[in-house]
C-alpha cells in the first residue's frame, strides 16, 4: 500500500463533492486515500450528466490530490474474476475494479454501497460503509 490509506469508490467520492450524509468520513480519510482510475471516470460521468462542465469537474477533482491509481493487467484480471456470477451482484466494471485494488493493496475500502460490503468479506476486503 503505498499511501496506508483507504481506497474509496465512486459512491464515496460522490458522497464527499455532493455533501450528502457520510461526507465528514470520507473527507477524513480523504489526506491518505486512493482511487482506481476506473471509479475516477465514473464520477467524472456522473458529474458531467449532472450538468457540470467537464473541465470544471476535472479542476475540482485534481485539487482533491488523490492518489490516482491505473488499471494494471493484475487488478483487470482479479476484477474480471471476482465478477464471476459466484458474486454478481450488479455491480459496474467500476465496482469490481475498486474491489480489486482494495483487495491488491490489502486497504480497507470506503463506500456507500451495500452490495459492495456484502461481496467484500468473502474476497477479503474490509468495507467501511459510509452510511
Amino acid at each position: 500500500m503505498s499511501k496506508g490509506g483507504h481506497v474509496l469508490d465512486a459512491s464515496a467520492l460522490l458522497c464527499l463533492l455532493f455533501d450528502e450524509p457520510g461526507a465528514d468520513r470520507v473527507e477524513r480519510a480523504l489526506p491518505e486515500a486512493l482511487i482506481s482510475a476506473a471509479n475516477l471516470a465514473e464520477v467524472i460521468a456522473k458529474l458531467v450528466d449532472r450538468g457540470l462542465d467537464g473541465n470544471e469537474a476535472l479542476a475540482d477533482l485534481r485539487e482533491l490530490d488523490m492518489e490516482v491509481v491505473a488499471l494494471d493487467r493484475a487488478q483487470a484480471e482479479a476484477a474480471g474474476l471476482l465478477r464471476s456470477a459466484k458474486y454478481e451482484a450488479g455491480l459496474s466494471l467500476g465496482d469490481w475494479a475498486c474491489l480489486a485494488l482494495a483487495q491488491q493493496r490489502r486497504s480497507p475500502m470506503l463506500t456507500a454501497d451495500h452490495r459492495q460490503a456484502e461481496i467484500a468479506g468473502p474476497i477479503g476486503v474490509t468495507v467501511e460503509l459510509i452510511r
